[in-house]
C-alpha cells in the first residue's frame, strides 16, 4: 500500500493564523491549530481613529512555528515524515519596508516599536492622499498603469502605502533597501532567501496591487514614479520584474526552518498567494463562478478562461490579472471593504452603555461584571440577527450604505463613509441592525452588476468565510438580494484547504490546480435559495440604496 502524503496550507488572516494538515489523496484535513496575534489582540501600534493598522512580523514568527508544530502534534504517528509541501496565503496588500537582506526594519535595532516599519494591514486606510495622488498621475500619463486594476488605485495597496510610510518617515526611508509583502515574505523566511532582488514574488499581489502587468515591463516605468514623488527614485530597480503563479516552488525547506518545524528539508514551499485568492481554489471555484469570501470584509473572486475575457477591462474591480488565482485563468478580484466588520461595529455601539455603566456600578463584584459583559458580547449579534429575522422587509422604512471603511468596489473610494437613513422614534436595535445587513447585501449586488455590465456572465456564486458559515440570515437576505442560489463551501478553512491543494501542486502530487480541486475539495455543505417574494421587495429597496449613495458620494463628500 502506498504511504499517504500531506500537504501544509499556512493560511494568515486579519485576526490570527492557521495551519491546516490535508491528505493529498483523500482531502482529509487530518490536522490542524491556530495562533491568534497577541500584539495585534491588544490593539498595539494600531490607530482606528487613523485607519492605521499594523502588524508586527513577531506575529507572524511566532504563530508560523505554533501552528505547524502544534498541528503536527496532533496529526497520527508517521504523518510529519510523510509532509510534501507547504503553501501560504496571506492578507494584501499587506507590504513592509525591508532592508538589503530582507530583513523587515521592525526585526532590527532602533525600529522595534515603530509602527511605520511593520506589515501595513490590508485595511489600513493612511494612504488616501497618495493614491488620490496616483490616480490623478495615472490618467494624465501616456501609459495608465492602473488600467488592470480597475482604472481606480486604492489606498489598501502597495504604491499608496509605500509612498505613504516613506514620505511620513524620514527614518524608515534611509533605512528601506525595499519593500516586500506578506505574502512572499513568508515563503522566502521559510526557503532561506529573503534577499528582495532574487526572492519569487507573488502574480496575485504584484498583478492586483502593484499595477504589475506584462505589457508594462513589469512594474510602473521609472519616470513615472518619480513623476509621483521624486522620493521613490531608484525603489523600481530595488523590488522586482517577474513574477509567479502559485504553483511554482520558491524553494525547498531551510534546514534552520526544518529543524524548528520538525519536517523533512525536502519540502519544498510554493510561491505565496493572497488568502482570498487560495480561499476561492479551496471552495473550488470554477469558470465564471464568483467564490464570496465574507468574513471582516468581502473578496469577490472570478476566474474565466483568457480566450474568452483576457482582452476585457472591467473599471472599478480590484484588478484583473493572468493567473493570479488560478494558474491559466484570468483572475478578477473584486470585493467590501466592510462587511462583517460593520456587524462588529453596530455590536460596540451597542456594549458601550453596559461597558461603562457596568464599569462603575456596585451593584455586582468584579468577576459578576465580567461575567455579565461577557455573556451580553457573546449573545449580542445572536440576539439581534434573532428578532432582525421576524422583522418584515422594507417593514423599518431604516436604509443604510455600507461605506464605513471606504468603498473597495465598484469604484474604489476609501474617502466616502457610511449612513443610516429613515430613522424614526420607532425605530429600535433590531432595525438598524437588519438594514445594516441589507445594506452588506446591497454592495454585493453592486459587485455582481458591474461584472454582468461589462458583458462578463455570472453563473453562481459560492460562499466561504465566518459569515457564510455562522449567519443565516446575512445569508438569505444576501441570497434574496443577488437574486441567485448561493453554494456554501464544507470547509471551516478553505483558504488553508486552498493553500493545501496549491502545495500538492508545487510538490508534483498533481499535475493542475483544478486535479488538485476534484481530488482535495471538501464540496458544498449547504446552499440558499432566493425566496420570490423577497427578491421583488428588495429591487425596489436596492434602487432607493443606489440614490441614497450616490447622493452621499456627490453632495456630501
Amino acid at each position: 500500500m502506498t504511504q499517504a502524503k500531506y500537504t501544509i496550507g499556512l493560511d494568515y488572516g486579519s485576526d490570527s493564523v492557521r495551519s491546516l494538515i490535508v491528505n493529498v489523496q483523500t482531502g482529509e484535513e487530518v490536522a490542524g491549530a491556530v495562533f491568534e496575534y497577541p500584539r495585534w489582540k491588544k490593539g498595539m501600534y494600531c490607530n482606528p481613529a487613523k485607519n492605521r493598522f499594523r502588524q508586527h512580523p513577531k506575529d507572524y514568527l511566532e504563530g508560523l512555528e505554533y501552528t505547524i508544530t502544534q498541528a503536527l502534534k496532533k496529526a497520527p504517528a508517521g504523518v510529519a515524515e510523510n509532509v510534501v509541501g507547504i503553501s501560504v496565503d496571506t492578507t494584501g496588500s499587506t507590504p513592509v519596508a525591508v532592508d538589503e537582506k530582507g530583513t523587515p526594519l521592525s526585526l532590527t535595532p532602533g525600529f522595534e516599536e515603530n509602527p511605520n516599519a511593520m506589515f501595513v494591514l490590508w485595511k489600513d486606510h493612511t494612504a488616501l492622499k497618495e493614491a488620490d495622488e496616483i490616480n490623478e498621475l495615472a490618467k494624465k500619463w501616456e501609459i495608465d498603469f492602473t488600467k488592470y486594476e480597475g482604472g481606480i488605485y486604492s489606498s489598501e495597496w502597495f504604491w499608496a502605502k509605500l509612498l505613504h510610510v516613506t514620505r511620513e518617515d524620514p527614518a524608515v526611508y534611509r533605512a528601506a533597501y525595499s519593500w516586500v509583502e506578506h505574502c512572499d515574505w513568508i515563503p522566502a523566511l521559510l526557503t532561506g532567501d529573503t534577499n528582495p532582488k532574487t526572492l519569487k514574488r507573488s502574480r496575485c499581489a504584484a498583478g492586483h496591487k502593484a499595477m504589475w502587468h506584462e505589457a508594462f515591463d513589469g512594474l510602473p516605468s521609472e519616470e513615472f514614479l518619480t513623476a509621483l514623488d521624486p522620493v521613490l527614485s531608484g525603489m523600481r530597480d530595488r523590488l522586482f520584474k517577474k513574477t509567479y503563479t502559485c504553483d511554482v516552488a520558491a524553494g525547498k525547506l531551510s534546514k534552520e526552518w526544518a529543524g524548528k518545524l520538525g519536517l523533512s528539508a525536502d519540502v519544498v514551499v510554493g510561491v505565496g498567494a493572497f488568502d482570498a485568492h487560495l480561499g476561492a481554489v479551496g471552495s473550488e471555484i470554477k469558470p465564471y463562478y464568483i467564490s464570496k469570501v465574507m468574513g471582516t470584509s468581502t473578496c469577490d473572486m472570478l476566474i474565466a478562461p483568457m480566450d474568452e475575457v483576457g482582452e476585457k477591462l472591467v473599471p472599478g474591480i480590484c484588478g484583473q490579472v493572468d493567473g493570479s488565482i488560478v494558474p491559466g485563468m484570468l483572475g478578477m478580484e473584486a470585493g467590501q471593504s466592510a462587511f462583517g466588520d460593520i456587524y462588529a461595529w453596530f455590536k460596540k455601539v451597542m456594549m458601550w452603555p453596559a461597558e461603562q455603566i457596568l464599569a462603575k456600578t456596585s451593584l455586582v463584584d468584579e468577576t459578576q461584571r465580567e461575567q455579565l459583559l461577557a455573556e451580553m458580547s457573546d449573545k449580542m449579534i445572536a440576539e439581534l440577527s434573532k428578532a432582525a429575522s421576524e422583522i418584515l422587509i422594507s417593514e423599518s422604512g431604516v436604509l443604510a450604505i455600507d461605506w464605513m471603511n471606504g468603498r473597495r468596489t465598484p469604484d474604489a473610494n476609501q474617502n466616502l463613509k457610511g449612513a443610516i437613513a429613515g430613522l424614526s422614534l420607532g425605530t429600535d436595535a433590531p432595525r438598524i441592525f437588519r438594514a445594516l445587513v441589507e445594506s452588506t447585501a446591497f454592495g454585493s449586488k453592486a459587485i455582481i452588476d458591474r461584472f454582468v455590465s461589462e458583458g462578463v456572465r455570472i453563473d453562481g456564486v459560492i460562499a466561504l468565510g465566518g459569515v457564510a458559515k455562522k449567519s443565516p440570515l446575512v445569508m438569505q437576505i444576501v441570497c434574496d438580494v443577488l437574486n441567485m442560489p448561493i453554494k456554501v463551501a464544507r470547509s471551516e478553512q478553505a483558504c488553508a484547504l486552498g493553500s493545501a491543494m496549491a502545495a500538492a501542486v508545487v510538490a508534483g502530487i498533481y499535475a493542475t490546480t483544478a486535479e488538485a480541486q476534484q481530488k482535495m475539495g471538501g464540496g458544498i455543505e449547504l446552499e440558499y435559495y432566493p425566496i420570490p417574494e423577497n427578491v421583488e421587495k428588495y429591487k425596489l429597496i436596492y434602487e432607493k440604496y443606489k440614490k441614497l449613495g450616490n447622493f452621499i458620494e456627490t453632495k456630501l463628500t
